[in-house]
């Protein structure tokens, strides 16, 4: 078998000292090596397949490379495991590790999955969230720099950082889709106010109606739901006995689930999407939205993209913190501050041109 190659092996093949290398491959080699050295040194490290020792960096520097994330049902989820995806593929290009534990929706088990994690010295700490919610943050997340992902702190002070999707902006340019088909009689079928992605895409909505110069017809927003049943339903309450001069042209639904029970009610009374009715879900769900005949046009969520967000920002205070350690110890970043990243519109067949006439 092989012997790995050593950091010795390397400034023998670049004809320079070991701490010549030790200081090149941590990012310590301007001002302190020459640049045609650290030139061969990155060459013959290449070409040894010659990796530091990463128990050794922790040592000296005091870090685990370990970044610990606590997820309500992410893991066992089939929706956003994306997040969780993107914040690891991040941490894995800058040499971290990630260490996962699931609470299973169960909060009286967020403290002692955080105490899990501390216990096994990680370097920061991310929690994230099947759909948005406030998060009632366990108090020893402030003992590491720390970050919130699909969530965000429900502390008046707003301790920790998060990033979440941006819902207004979402529900704003769901409606301006249709509206820009020529649609102006929108409905939307929200979920429930028990979740502050329902209240945020309505919001959206009637920006866009305002951005238009259209007043909101508030009989056509109803909060129905989040499943199947609850979009046919209310789609059933829109569309049944009502005279074609008179329905909403397009519905607009505060997820892919509801979408289908939209064009499920549709398909019962005749009506035929989008020529009749334009539907527009909202998740862009896998496997689910695109799978859909017709295949639905609906607002993706960034689930990938947040994680990513999240953990760059992590690792950005995990880097400038002093041994990793938190200073402020006030609940993390210690700012609150909220970073919104767009949801991203995908125009597929369930949305056309307002029907003649209308």
């Amino acid at each position: 078998m092989n012997r790995k190659a050593t950091a010795l092996d390397v400034a023998k093949l670049a004809g320079v000292s070991r701490s010549a290398v030790s200081l090149v491959l941590n990012g310590r080699g301007d001002g302190n090596v020459a640049l045609e050295s650290q030139q061969r040194i990155r060459e013959a490290a290449a070409a040894l397949n010659y990796s530091p020792n990463q128990i050794a960096l922790s040592l000296r520097n005091r870090q685990s490379r370990i970044i610990g994330i606590v997820s309500d049902q992410v893991v066992t989820s089939p929706f956003d495991g994306n997040i969780i995806a993107g914040a690891d593929a991040v941490a894995r290009s800058h040499g971290f590790v990630t260490v996962v534990m699931d609470t299973e929706l169960d909060t009286s088990r967020d403290e002692g999955a955080v105490e899990t994690l501390l216990d096994r010295q990680v370097d920061g700490l991310m929690y994230v969230t099947v759909g948005l919610r406030p998060l009632h943050v366990p108090p020893n997340m402030a003992r590491v720099p720390s970050i919130l992902a699909n969530c965000f702190d429900d502390r008046p002070d707003a301790g920790l950082p998060s990033v979440i999707p941006d819902e207004v902006r979402g529900g704003r340019e769901a409606a301006e889709h249709v509206m820009a088909l020529g649609h102006r009689d929108i409905a939307f079928l929200a979920g429930d106010s028990l979740t502050p992605a329902a209240p945020r895409r309505i919001a959206g909505y009637r920006d866009a109606f305002k951005g238009a110069g259209l007043p909101v017809n508030e009989d056509r927003v109803l909060q129905v739901g989040w499943d199947i049943d609850a979009g046919f339903h209310g789609a059933m309450k829109l569309l049944d006995g009502v005279e074609a001069s008179t329905r909403p042209t397009a519905i607009l639904c505060a997820n892919d689930r509801l979408a289908i029970g939209v064009v499920l009610a549709c398909y019962r009374l005749g009506l035929n999407v989008p020529q009749d009715v334009s539907v527009m879900g909202y998740d862009d769900e896998f496997r689910v939205a695109k799978a859909m005949v017709p295949a639905l046009s609906t607002m993706a969520l960034p689930l990938r993209e947040m994680g990513a967000a999240a953990m760059t920002a992590l690792l950005a205070e995990v880097e400038a913190a002093p041994n990793g350690k938190n200073e402020k110890n006030d609940g993390g970043g210690g700012t609150g501050a909220e970073a919104l990243v767009p949801c991203r519109l995908v125009v597929r067949d369930s949305t056309g041109p307002v029907p003649a006439g209308r």
